[in-house]
């Protein structure tokens, strides 16, 4: 197998406390990641959008040079305003907006990996709600697939609370219609969403299988992956948490297994709170050791 890559989604606290204050910096600091535990430190890093484009290509440019320098692949996470559930046809044009800039800024970074989070109900009612964004997604890829070059998708993102759209088995559906949309899948989220359910290689193998069967080979073994632990009620999703916990979950090594048994080369960003880096490199020396490498 070629290899999975590791990398934090944002900067670390710990970047920040060792004296570094811009992102440009970030390349050469994920490299030196992992160092007495495994050679060539971290591989990626998810910058986000969640609150809004503030940033322009220029910059986006620079940063993306950056990265390719040290080896290191980036994608992006889209705002969190976007709603393809919403059925006010203004706010569909906005998210439509939203989806044309990041793929700009994709070009500019050199990304080929664009997560956003799909919508969420409302006031509608689950099936109608997914039926709309369904209807929307038909509508709206034929474009979007024209303007994403060679190796870019779009990753709609599984959700971790009740009344967002995004399933394992919903972001999947979608997936299959069109080639340019990869699942993103945050099990941290599918984890508070079920209550706690992945626990075995198993668990995380039945969403695998569907993946497979609906999306084919190569989307399912390059899937764009988050993970983090993750505290949840009754409604889903509360907190992010940092590996430490130990009350919450999802642990990392059931999965670890069952991506080793599966050949698979997913890229998997760490969204704990704060300690993303440290997180993924823990992630990155448990991959190497199953696989004998370290």
């Amino acid at each position: 197998m070629s290899g999975i890559l590791f990398g934090p989604a944002g900067n670390s606290e710990s970047f920040y406390a060792q004296g570094h204050k811009t992102t440009l910096e970030t390349p050469k600091w994920l490299t030196e990641q992992g160092a007495g535990r495994f050679e060539g430190g971290l591989d990626l890093f998810e910058y986000s959008f969640g609150q809004g484009y503030r940033m322009n290509m220029a910059s986006a440019e620079e940063l993306g040079k950056e990265f390719a320098r040290f080896g290191i692949e980036i994608s992006i996470h889209a705002p969190y305003f976007i709603n393809f559930a919403n059925p006010d046809p203004e706010m569909y044009e906005k998210s439509l907006g939203y989806i044309r800039t990041g793929i700009r800024f994709m070009r500019a970074f050199g990304a080929k990996r664009f997560t956003f989070h799909a919508g969420s109900c409302g006031k509608e009612t689950r099936e109608n709600a997914l039926a709309l964004m369904t209807e929307r997604f038909k509508e709206f890829m034929p474009t979007f697939e024209s303007e994403l070059d060679e190796g870019m998708f779009l990753n709609p993102e599984t959700m971790g609370k009740q009344m967002q759209i995004g399933t394992w088995k919903e972001i999947i559906d979608l997936c299959t219609i069109s080639k340019k949309l990869m699942p993103t899948f945050d099990f941290g989220h599918i984890n508070a969403l079920t209550q706690g359910t992945l626990k075995s290689k198993e668990d995380y193998q039945r969403i695998f299988d569907y993946c497979f069967e609906k999306l084919g080979e190569e989307r399912t073994k390059n899937a764009h992956i988050h993970f983090s632990k993750i505290q949840y009620g009754e409604k889903g999703e509360i907190r992010h948490l940092t590996f430490d916990d130990m009350l919450y979950g999802p642990e990392f090594e059931p999965l670890c297994d069952c991506l080793i048994e599966n050949n698979m080369n997913c890229h998997i960003i760490c969204e704990s709170n704060g300690t993303m880096a440290e997180d993924s490199s823990t992630m990155k020396e448990i991959y190497l050791k199953k696989c004998g490498k370290i």
